[in-house]
């Protein structure tokens, strides 16, 4: 059965989009919104009033978005860049609060300002982590090359790469408070924070090697790390409640509902489940050409979950998206657009989700 979508909001970027990193997207706080873009030079924050446009923040970007990460604390007070040498936290008078250096992701001796490094083509491509804030913004969570050093100190001066670490800092003066090592070779890394600020999600790229899913538990004096027995999947969303995970695995075959007490797999759903593409009937190899799942998704509400095959579909035309129950996954039912959509579903967790508009340019909100 096929759900219709209702066009909640649209919103423009409040910046040009200049390429890879600086499309637009939407970020809660306590009892607020967020409009939030990266440009070349600043963090754009944009409070929303409801989804009426209200006042805008700005953070002076310590290097351009291609070249590392960044978050937003929930009350918009502080942004923490990742990039390729250091953490940085910045307020919006360009203030640097902290700054926490660590090897560089590219392996190279040390940079001390970005000018330095943009033109150079290990630094683009190299393997980058992230980080993110707690749901109280009284911690921030960091995955880093290590060890991390002291601003003060230099970088290891033979440019070796270290062992990755999981670092869980104070965000007001960037103390390390923990750290574990993530045992991973990093291509790329996701934050996705748990309602409770001492739980945090990370899932680790490691291109055509995997994707190990990393749970991180911070009691105020010890840091522990689950993987929920290694199972190869990438971290999508919690629930609302934090009761619930979402994953996919990583060759995108399998969603999977988790209990986010123990990692405990409740629910699952094969991507052989999802019908074949309208447009794939006129192909007649058609049946050669397997839909999966997205790499986005997640929680509408507790009890709906959007995910997306537009990756899948884009050879056939325009991606499609489903409603699942996590309970049960079975069956999917396809959401119905009153205008062509583009990308991946991204969920709110509050009754609505987003997409991004073909050129980057605007947000559209739906709820059903």
């Amino acid at each position: 059965m096929s759900r219709p979508a209702r066009l909640v909001a649209s919103l423009d970027a409040p910046s040009p989009v200049t390429g890879f990193g600086s499309a637009p997207c939407l970020m809660s706080g306590p009892g607020a919104r967020y409009l939030v873009q990266c440009d070349d030079t600043e963090l754009i924050v944009r409070e929303l009033a409801g989804w009426a446009p209200g006042p805008t923040i700005r953070f002076p970007a310590p290097w351009p978005p291609g070249f590392g990460s960044w978050a937003v604390s929930p009350g918009a007070d502080l942004a923490v860049f990742a990039g390729r040498h250091a953490l940085r936290a910045v307020d919006p008078s360009g203030r640097t609060r902290w700054e926490l250096r660590h090897p560089c992701w590219a392996g190279c001796a040390g940079h001390t300002d970005a000018s330095e490094y943009v033109d150079d083509r290990d630094h683009r491509y190299s393997g980058s982590g992230s980080v993110a804030f707690a749901t109280d913004g009284k911690l921030v969570w960091a995955h880093v090359p290590g060890p991390s050093v002291d601003e003060d100190a230099d970088e290891d001066a033979d440019g070796d790469d270290g062992p990755e670490e999981w670092l869980v800092l104070d965000a007001a003066d960037g103390t390390v408070l923990a750290r574990a090592a993530t045992g991973t070779v990093a291509a790329g890394s996701v934050h996705v924070p748990h309602p409770d600020p001492g739980r945090m999600g990370l899932s680790v790229g490691e291109g055509q090697d995997g994707s190990p899913l990393l749970w991180g538990r911070w009691d105020g004096r010890r840091l522990t790390v689950d993987t929920f027995g290694g199972e190869d999947r990438v971290l999508l969303a919690v629930s609302p409640t934090g009761d619930r995970l979402l994953t996919v695995t990583h060759d995108q075959d399998t969603l999977a509902v988790h209990r986010a007490a123990d990692g405990q797999v409740t629910a699952a759903l094969d991507a052989e489940t999802v019908p074949p593409h309208p447009a794939a009937e006129e192909d007649a190899e058609a049946d050669e050409i397997r839909a999966y799942f997205d790499y986005e998704g997640g929680f509408v509400d507790e009890e709906t979950i959007v995910v997306g095959t537009t990756e899948s579909d884009e050879e056939y035309g325009a991606g499609r998206h489903w409603l699942v129950a996590p309970a049960s996954p079975r069956p999917l039912d396809p959401i119905t657009y009153p205008v062509e959509v583009s990308g991946p579903p991204r969920a709110l967790g509050d009754g609505t989700w987003y997409t991004v508009s073909a050129a980057d340019s605007a947000l559209h909100v739906w709820a059903l």
